[in-house]
């Protein structure tokens, strides 16, 4: 049995409970909230023991042998980096912080005391996104990967009205791209590397963060194309073409149909069946590495948080998005 805490009790927080509490070996035993009230609401919710409002106090004790982050980007670093160095592993949600400098300084702290760290990016653990990796050679040489991910955000409402909430502020690293667009960039680094260059471009909010953008990510013998929104829907599929075909998905997140379509006209649906709770793969990976002592994953690696992340602080300095925490 893996002891978890919890960092965060939003509504991401209760979609990682519910997919946790499928896998036996999980069991959620503590909580922290800057609120006690809130700490021990969610706490009785999953029959959790223990809350807590001092990190410090969790980070040291011995109720916790994992930690799952979930509080706003801008502070994933500092508590990831905490608990890493109380030798607890710590799966932190997506994107892993704001900058490549605070990334960086989190793989290093997970190095120095022998821990595992992941990020918590569910799609490149799907089902459906392992059979499109498994079936890439069907289609020969890849020339162009079209990743869309854009979801018209409930919050930019609230916005709209003058009510800026933490999803569009910058001390927050939050945006389009820390956001969304990370799903687009994380599942592309992890089928082909890191990029040779990149061209950016993305609107800017007048609260300093990005609404929507585009990114292209030029390798040596195709090109990847992304786009992502905050403040607009999209209703187009994913598509890998290669010289031979294209596998096509539904969406990104998460990927539930997969199709490849032959030059010739022939079609081999290659869908997967997989759980409607989507972060329960990715849970189950981290749990099953803490318990064979692997120290990064195969799937979520060091390297590709690390590739993302340059990428996302690369796009955001062409596009002149800045946070305060790249001041820091």
């Amino acid at each position: 049995m893996i002891n978890f805490g919890i960092i965060g009790t939003s509504k991401i927080a209760d979609q990682f409970v519910k997919s946790a509490r499928l896998i036996p070996d999980f069991k959620l035993n503590a909580v922290y909230s800057r609120k006690y009230e809130t700490g021990k609401e969610f706490a009785e919710k999953y029959d959790a023991q223990n809350v807590f409002t001092n990190l410090e106090d969790m980070a040291k004790s011995n109720f916790v042998d994992a930690v799952y982050i979930a509080s706003p980007n801008s502070l994933h670093a500092q508590q990831a980096i905490k608990f890493l160095n109380n030798k607890k592993h710590v799966l932190c949600e997506k994107s892993m912080a704001s900058n490549l400098k605070e990334v960086s300084a989190m793989v290093k702290a997970a190095k120095d005391n022998k821990v595992l760290l992941m990020e918590a990016m569910k799609v490149t653990f799907l089902p459906n996104f392992k059979i499109i990796k498994e079936n890439l050679h069907k289609i020969g040489k890849v020339r162009r990967c079209f990743i869309s991910y854009c979801q018209y955000s409930s919050r930019y409402d609230a916005y709209k009205e003058g009510n800026i909430l933490n999803a569009f502020k910058p001390e927050f690293s939050n945006g389009a791209i820390m956001d969304i667009g990370t799903y687009c960039i994380q599942p592309l680094v992890n089928l082909f590397g890191k990029p040779n260059k990149i061209k950016a471009s993305s609107l800017k909010l007048e609260s300093g963060v990005d609404g929507e953008g585009s990114v292209i990510l030029s390798y040596d013998d195709m090109e990847g194309v992304v786009i992502y929104s905050k403040i607009s829907n999209s209703y187009i599929q994913g598509e890998i073409q290669g010289e031979n075909g294209s596998i096509v998905f539904d969406k990104i997140n998460p990927i539930e149909k997969v199709l490849i379509i032959y030059k010739d006209g022939r079609t081999e649906d290659i869908s997967m069946p997989q759980r409607k709770e989507s972060m329960y793969y990715e849970i189950k990976g981290f749990i099953q590495d803490i318990k064979s002592g692997k120290l990064e994953s195969d799937i979520n690696s060091h390297f590709q948080s690390i590739t993302s992340i340059d990428i996302i602080e690369n796009t955001r300095k062409q596009t002149g998005i800045v946070f305060p925490a790249d001041f820091s």
